[in-house]
């Protein structure tokens, strides 16, 4: 083995009786796949036909659901070759860019949630200054900074990751996530460090920022009306619950890689799971059901006999 290489392939040591139920692993992930590529794109694309739809909130939930379906897409077609394959492997770089993407994704989620709070807050606060605030620059900065952001700051992760020696070639998860700094030989400080630094940067803040402004729009909607504490809750109840939902899942991914030693093989494989499979089929759900606009587009589209 290459001596600046010293990881050729890592071998998923995550799958339970792989070989045994192999096709019932496949049916599983495969439909919760097309669900989630159906569901997410059917809202995606419901915003962009409908003309009404073209208002930022409407236009920052198309991106969290394209975000997604490009997270499920990072993890899904992976899993789907592995299950019927005899040897579930991947190579060192494909895992790397894998824990990138993963990671990117996961981070834009909350820097989303972020811009949406923002701009609840100013069309519930300020909605005389909405239109001169959320121009379309405005808008179009806070669609690339979401996305951006995270690749500078991961990529460094990424750089520190592959300077490291690896002594184990087992990853005891189904895909590259956080179990994979349990390969190193020796602990990186410059890692950790950095891992708290990212920890902060991009969940904490986003969180901090998101409940500040949600604290500050029910204060105000408070002192109003009951028309507008209704269009307040209305609105901004689905992106909570989209918050409370995946920050659970997160929180759930550090424990998991934590106890991981102290856990049944079984138990860990379906907590693992859990990461890929609630949420992406949560988001449409919630933005479908819970919000008005979207809500009737979507009623007309599958129950068309009803308008006659």
């Amino acid at each position: 083995m290459d001596e600046n290489f010293n990881v050729t392939y890592i071998t998923f040591g995550g799958y339970v009786e792989v070989e045994k139920y192999k096709y019932a692993y496949f049916v599983v992930i495969f439909i919760t796949y097309i669900l989630i590529i159906c569901s997410n794109s059917t809202i995606i694309c419901l915003i962009c036909i409908h003309q009404n739809l073209h208002e930022p909130m409407y236009i920052f939930i198309a991106a969290l659901l394209v975000n997604s379906v490009l997270y499920s897409t990072v993890v899904y077609p992976k899993l789907l070759i592995d299950v019927l394959s005899e040897k579930q492997v991947i190579s060192y770089s494909a895992c790397l860019f894998q824990y990138f993407m993963f990671y990117v994704l996961v981070s834009s989620e909350f820097l989303f949630l972020a811009a949406m709070a923002y701009d609840r807050y100013v069309s519930i606060c300020k909605p005389l200054q909405y239109p001169t605030i959320m121009r379309k620059t405005t808008v179009t900065v806070l669609l690339v900074l979401p996305w951006l952001i995270p690749v500078c700051e991961l990529t460094l992760a990424v750089i520190l990751i592959d300077n490291e020696r690896f002594c184990e070639f087992s990853l005891p998860s189904i895909f590259c996530n956080n179990s994979i700094h349990r390969l190193y030989c020796v602990k990186s400080q410059a890692l950790t460090i950095y891992g708290y630094v990212l920890l902060i940067n991009l969940v904490f803040f986003p969180v901090v920022f998101i409940l500040f402004t949600y604290i500050r729009i029910f204060i105000i909607t408070y002192r109003s009306s009951p028309e507008v504490r209704k269009k307040a809750a209305q609105t901004c109840l689905p992106h909570l619950l989209v918050l409370i939902s995946f920050l659970l899942l997160i929180t759930y991914n550090v424990v998991i890689v934590r106890l991981e030693a102290d856990m049944p093989k079984t138990v860990f494989l379906i907590m693992t799971l859990q990461l890929v499979l609630y949420h992406p089929l949560f988001n449409p759900i919630i933005y479908g059901l819970k919000l008005t606009e979207i809500y009737t587009h979507l009623k007309n589209l599958l129950c068309p006999s009803k308008l006659n």
